[in-house]
């Protein structure tokens, strides 16, 4: 499936929150949707779930408008939304059957996932009684208990330990396997490089930059080399000490010689000079621009 988002505006009173929103994305896929607080990211997900309409523009599933009838859509908010005096395993069969699933189907599914979520001790309790990222795992099996088509996680991680996370991410990547549709919105990075190929980033409420991150991190200026090796100062030392004219810069951070080149065709040569002059090198390789870089990049604007 291909979900297309094309050219939606959506305003409340005199407040215009998306100014022309347009990206694209598909089935066995993630896809990170980005932007500050109150760039628009919340009231585009609504839009997506027909929550409520756009002023303009359209969101379609394979050139259709999204029926949900036949098209499930599995949301978990960044807020919790569940009934925490309700116990666990009734409120999600509820839920199930909102969304026209019988209840055999829901069970089965509310099993596998307190399974791999390891809390099938909690079942039967209430909400409340649960910790945060317990509550969290809980909050994930409703989203998914209809075994929806498109997966929406809002800042998914939010209060998980790494070994919970851990877990979560697992789920992900099953769903991604089995051919869902990710959306995923996130201000952890490194969870969105992790599981998306492509990003939108909204900012101000317009989409400032879409398409592949492989691609996008490639755009950028290619001539800041880092080199790694045991003797990072002498390594350092012998750079600035060769006073190599295609050098602009060199310096340590994080402990790797960086070496900022005058221009990308001089790669070679400073190989060249590594290898020659530079002892116990472990790894050179290009020093590309990290997910946060470029979306503050990005985003250094008003929202």
């Amino acid at each position: 499936m291909n979900l297309t988002v094309n050219q939606i505006y959506k305003s409340f009173g005199e407040k215009n929150v998306l100014k022309g929103i347009s990206f694209s994305a598909q089935s066995g896929k993630a896809l990170g949707i980005l932007g500050r607080n109150g760039a628009g990211k919340t009231t585009l997900i609504r839009i997506i779930m027909q929550v409520f309409g756009a002023n303009s523009g359209t969101v379609t599933l394979d050139g259709e408008a999204i029926d949900p009838e036949k098209v499930r859509i599995g949301y978990l908010p960044e807020e919790r939304g569940l009934y925490p005096k309700q116990k666990i395993m009734t409120q999600l069969l509820y839920f199930a059957e909102l969304k026209g699933v019988d209840k055999k189907s829901a069970r089965n599914t509310a099993d596998k996932y307190f399974k791999e979520l390891e809390i099938e001790q909690y079942k039967n309790v209430r909400l409340d009684t649960l910790s945060k990222g317990n509550q969290q795992k809980i909050q994930l099996i409703a989203a998914l208990i209809a075994n929806p088509d498109i997966v929406i996680l809002d800042e998914p991680f939010s209060g998980l330990d790494p070994v919970n996370a851990g877990m979560l991410k697992n789920i992900v990547k099953e769903l991604i396997a089995d051919g869902k549709m990710v959306l995923f919105s996130s201000h952890q990075m490194n969870y969105i490089e992790e599981f998306c190929d492509d990003i939108v980033i909204l900012n101000g409420g317009k989409s400032v930059l879409e398409g592949s991150i492989k691609k996008i991190k490639r755009s950028y200026a290619r001539n800041i080399l880092e080199i790694s090796t045991q003797e990072t100062e002498n390594a350092l030392n012998a750079v600035l000490n060769a006073s190599l004219p295609f050098v602009s810069k060199a310096e340590v951070i994080d402990g790797k010689l960086t070496v900022i080149l005058k221009d990308e065709e001089s790669k070679p040569q400073l190989i060249k000079f590594a290898a020659e002059n530079i002892p116990d090198i472990d790894g050179i390789a290009v020093k590309e621009p990290t997910l946060a870089d470029i979306f503050i990049h990005y985003t250094e604007g008003s929202v």
